[in-house]
């Protein structure tokens, strides 16, 4: 079932009938109907109520998923890929990425709430229609809709304007060069903008421009990420951490932990396993 649906859009009744940490590419969107349910996403606890909207860009990124007894939610999954093979006519795009990178949730009014639980269940009942045959143009539309609707609650909510064509085109290229881990070996910001054939300012300017956030922080928020992701894996040692995210010694690779997390490794692989081990 997991390789077929990198593909497509399916749905889930529930976060346990799913291993999403095999699934790098997959986004996942989360409505509360109903109760709460609880995660943490790139070292930040979140705690989710009926109403709220969660956007995961990445969804492997979260964990420690826990319900409350009387929690109902809608859970739809589909490709990263599948987005941007869609061409909305919008650079919206990329400020709404960078924002739900930094918090995955948005509050939702009763009327958009309405809203987002129709366009969900349209396209879920919608997906089990194999007699129509423009089955896939039509939920590739459905979906287009929906993310417009999405775009439209989050710009009420944000007041960064939307990027300029090119500003949308080097802020993309930078935030997929994060995505193709180029951190691991390159964490300097003129790296980033040598790529891009702009300058360092330039480079954290646009990003201001695009997420209230400099180019800096993107690049450590993508190389925390994979640290935590590497001291889940407990075998292996932090020598070996250090070594595999291309740092020079265990020494300048803990004063990077503990400068972005106020933990040194230890203790920090520590927490993310206490967290982890309620799922």
């Amino acid at each position: 079932m997991e390789e077929e649906a990198r593909d497509k859009i399916f749905f889930i009744n529930s976060i346990d009938d799913y291993n999403i940490m095999n699934l790098w590419d997959v986004v996942m969107h989360i409505l509360c109907l109903e109760g709460s349910i609880s995660f943490t996403f790139r070292e930040i606890h979140y705690n989710i109520v009926e109403g709220d909207y969660v956007i995961l860009t990445n969804a492997s990124m979260a964990s420690g998923f826990v319900r409350s007894k009387d929690f109902k939610g809608i859970f739809m999954c589909f490709p990263e890929s599948f987005v941007t093979t869609m061409a909305l006519r919008s650079n919206y795009g990329i400020i709404g990425h960078l924002s739900l990178l930094q918090n995955p949730v948005m509050k939702l009014s009763r009327k958009n709430f309405a809203k987002c639980r129709t366009d969900l269940l349209h396209i879920r009942e919608r997906l089990d229609d194999n007699k129509h045959l423009f089955k896939e143009e039509m939920i590739s539309h459905l979906l287009a809709a929906h993310i417009l609707d999405l775009y439209d609650i989050h710009a009420w909510g944000h007041t960064l304007e939307e990027p300029s064509e090119r500003l949308f085109i080097l802020t993309s290229q930078f935030i997929g060069l994060l995505y193709r881990k180029e951190y691991i070996l390159h964490r300097d910001l003129p790296y980033y903008a040598s790529k891009l054939c702009i300058t360092p300012h330039y480079l954290t300017e646009i990003c201001k421009k695009a997420s209230g956030k400099p180019a800096s922080y993107w690049i450590d928020r993508f190389t925390l990420q994979e640290i935590a992701r590497l001291l889940c894996q407990k075998e292996l040692t932090l020598t070996e951490i250090a070594n595999r995210m291309n740092f020079s010694s265990v020494s300048y690779f803990s004063r990077y932990v503990q400068k972005h997390t106020g933990l040194y490794p230890t203790r920090y692989r520590n927490s993310i396993l206490r967290v982890n081990s309620t799922e």
